[in-house]
This record gives structure tokens, sequence and C-alpha cells, in this order.
């Protein structure tokens, strides 16, 4: 089920009625209300999804309880193996199978050996990636002795499944979204109105910025080769713009949802592109990922402890991982491959800490300095996405030299839409009101003006939100 569904739109406000008024003050029948909910949105896409993420969470939730009450180490290593094989198995079949058998019989072909690998037709079920994340995590921490296992399974299945960071993230860690599940929820007016307040913004950025984007993105990229290096430029340029807006807002949409139901999900993003180095980018976007292989793989790996050689290896398998995470293609590694050449040099010359703080913080506008920076750093951000976007490594490699190498400017151009004036106020509008509001959690969290103009830019940010609206169009993280 789509955010920006009819579906949702009528799905949300049922389950938020039987949630307050229906279930009554029991938590037991609130979080089973939620798990059946979570369920039925989840099952929307296909049912035979919820076979798997019932198997993922029941898993996880026994292999919980086996640590709590066990002390041999032998033991406890082999639950917690058992949990984190489970799991990427289960990725590991639906996501890398074919990926990697086609590899592999490539691999032999080198060699003049002909391997007919096996090919499975699987269907990808639905942010796999981020639930098998957040419930592995769960139960290592409790391997850790981090976290007390729970033993109430209606409120772990709620933990695992809950439906508005289901399947795209944040990945929630245990130790903050499953304690908010055992706690008493009274409904609270001012938090449900942020809520709305940062779905509405959330909605912009999808409706209005990304969807927007998108259909230039895809004119360009699929003719890449019709047009001239300042129409490929700005079409990378588009696509940094579209996934932030399309992941970005998905993150505010889930976050405002959730504050409706009373619960507080993590930040997942942070303004990234006024980072003013890749470091600082990459505090700042997908920030609930970066932290979650901060956490079970770099520090695990021997984080910075073993000094700069250490350091230098763990990140860069940080970074390759993290492009695999994404997906079963080479562009993706390449993606991460990138970015860690953008980031090792922070990190040997110890400058990767620099820039901590916000932005030109207290003033209207940044410094030239600063403002070299941001641009900078978007630039090779941008680079990194062509690979992120193209269809293969051989599409990436010529849709970057014919940025550097082609003709300026082509008698081809991509089609406009009939928008696109409008189209272009509210990117300025947009990258505006995203630089002003840097210092909130969101852009429009808090608004200095009167009541009756911030008023009136909510119904207008609405009004533009409904003019494009038209065919719902997936989160493109859904394929991960």
């Amino acid at each position: 089920m789509l955010f920006s569904s009819i579906d949702f739109a009528i799905f949300l406000p049922v389950v938020f009625v039987l949630y307050w008024f229906g279930a009554g003050e029991s938590l037991r029948r609130r979080n089973a209300l939620l798990v059946l909910a979570s369920y039925v949105f989840y099952g929307w896409w296909d049912w035979r999804f919820l076979i798997l993420i019932f198997l993922s969470s029941l898993a996880d939730y026994l292999v919980g309880i086996g640590l709590s009450g066990q002390e041999n180490e032998k033991t406890r290593r082999l639950l917690l193996f058992a949990s984190m094989g489970a799991n990427l198995a289960f990725l590991g079949f639906f996501k890398y199978f074919n990926f990697f058998m086609e590899n592999f019989a490539r691999a032999f072909s080198f060699l003049g050996v002909g391997i007919n690998a096996p090919h499975l037709a699987v269907i990808l079920p639905v942010g796999i990636s981020f639930y098998t994340f957040q419930t592995m995590s769960y139960s290592i921490d409790v391997y850790r002795k981090k976290l007390e296992a729970t033993k109430d399974f209606v409120s772990f299945a709620a933990f695992v499944s809950f439906f508005p960071q289901l399947v795209a993230g944040p990945i929630e860690r245990a130790a903050n979204l499953l304690p908010q599940f055992r706690r008493e929820r009274r409904f609270d007016y001012g938090s449900a109105v942020d809520g709305c307040r940062q779905m509405l913004w959330g909605f912009f950025k999808k409706i209005v910025i990304a969807d927007s984007c998108a259909g230039y993105v895809d004119a360009i990229f699929g003719n890449y080769q019709d047009y001239g290096s300042a129409t490929l430029a700005l079409g990378a340029a588009l696509f940094a713009v579209q996934i932030y807006g399309d992941f970005s807002g998905y993150s505010d949409i889930a976050i405002g949802v959730a504050k409706l139901f009373g619960f507080t999900l993590s930040r997942n993003f942070a303004f990234p592109y006024f980072s003013r180095d890749v470091a600082e980018f990459w505090r700042r976007w997908h920030i609930s990922l970066t932290t979650w292989f901060r956490d079970y793989v770099y520090i695990p790996l021997g984080g910075s402890r073993g000094g700069v050689a250490m350091s230098a290896r763990n990140t860069l398998a940080v970074f390759l991982i993290s492009g695999l995470w994404h997906g079963a293609k080479w562009t993706f590694v390449l993606w991460g491959l990138i970015n860690a050449l953008w980031f090792l040099p922070l990190l040997l010359l110890k400058r990767n800490r620099e820039n901590l703080d916000v932005v030109a913080a207290g003033r209207m506008l940044p410094s030239p300095g600063e403002l070299f920076s941001i641009a900078s750093t978007f630039c090779l951000t941008t680079f990194a996405w062509i690979f992120f976007r193209s269809e293969s490594v051989p599409d990436a490699l010529s849709y970057i030299a014919r940025i550097f190498t082609g003709p300026f400017f082509s008698a081809s151009a991509p089609p406009l839409n009939k928008f696109a004036v409008v189209q272009a106020a509210m990117l300025a509008f947009f990258a505006a009101a995203e630089w002003l509001g840097r210092e909130n959690r969101y852009a429009i969290e808090r608004l200095d003006v009167g009541k009756g103009f911030r008023r009136a830019l909510y119904y207008g940010v609405l009004g533009v939100i409904l003019l494009f609206s038209g065919t719902p169009q997936t989160f493109i993280y859904f394929q991960f």
C-alpha cells in the first residue's frame, strides 16, 4: 500500500479511529490492532509476504527468549548465529541468489568452463532489507546484554511490522521502539498536529518534488546518447533531488504517521545536501542505516582501534556492503566504492569530523567558503548517484564520458511537462524552505510568522500537492 494512494487515505483514518476509540484503554488490544493493521498494510502488495515477515519475527522472538535465560557462551553464540543465519538466508535467497549465481557462472566462463546457473523467478518482498536488519539488531543487542528480551510476542510482532516504517525505514533499534509498545499511550494533540505537519511536508517532497523530477530523470537516463553534457549534468542533479525528495519524504510521512499513534521514530535525514564534506553527508543521509553499519559492522570489525590502516579497511568494507545492501547489481557496489573513495581522504587526514554543527548556524546566508564546500560536496555525491541510477556499469561509464566529452548542447531535449514552470518554481521554493528550516528536524517544523500566513502556507502546500497528484508513483527505496 503506497502512502500516496487512495487506499492509504482510507486505511489511515480507519486505523486511527479504531486505535484510539475502538480498542479502549487496553495496551494489548492496541498493540494487536497495530499488528493486524500492519499485516493488512504489508499484505496489500502480496499476501505471501506475510509468511516471511511472520517467520522472521517468530525466529528472532524465540532467539531472544533463548538468550535471556542462557549463560553458556557457546549456546548463546549458537543462538545468535541461528538468528543471523535465518535472516541473512531470507535476504540472500530473495535478493541475491540470482546475482551470485549469474556472476559465479560468468567467472567460470572466463576460464572456458560453461555453467548453466539456475535462475529463480522469485518476487523480492517489499522492504525485506529494512525489517531483517531491524530484527537482527534486536537479537544482537540481546546477545550483547544491552537489551532485555521481551516475552510479549504481540508487542514484538508490532515492533517488527509497525506499518509507518515497515517497508522503507527508518530502521529502528529495539531499544528505541520496542519499549514504546509496552508503555501506556495517551493521545497528544500537539504531537498529532506536528505529525500532520511533517506528513504534509513529506507528501510535498514525494509528490511535488520527487515525482516531478522523475519524468525528466527517466527521459534523460533512458536516452542519454541523444543529449549534450549540459542536459546529462542536469539529469544527474535532478536524480539527486529526486532520490532525496522520495526517500526523505517517505521518512517524514512515516515519522508523522507514527506520531498520530503516540510513537516517536528516529530521525533519518538531516538536510544532507547542505553538507560541507562527504563525511558530514553520510552523518546526515539515511542516518538509521549509517549508524546500523557503524554499530554492527564497522565497530565489530575493529573500528578505528587498530590505527589508520584498519580504520580505512573497515570503512571500505562498510561502504561496499552498503552498496550491496541497496541492490544486487554491480552499479550499487561501485556507488559504494566511489563514496568510500570520497570519504577515505578525509579519514586519512583526520578531517572526517570537522563539520559537526549546522552550516551557517544563526545566519541567513553561508560564507563563500561554506557555499563552495556545499556545492563541491553536492557534485561529488551527484557523480556517485549516476552509478546508482544507471541500469548497468557500461551505461554509467558512457553517461559520465558523454558529460565530459560530448557536445555541451544537442539538438535533442527531454520533453517538458505542462507544469514545467510551476515545477521549477516549486524546486526553488523547496530549496529555500529546506535552507531556512535546516536547524529544525524538518523544514516547516517551526515557522516564525503570523498564524494567518502559516495557515495560508499549509493550505498552499496542500493545494500544490493535490495539483500534482495523479497516478501514485512507488517509492524508490521499496526495491531495497
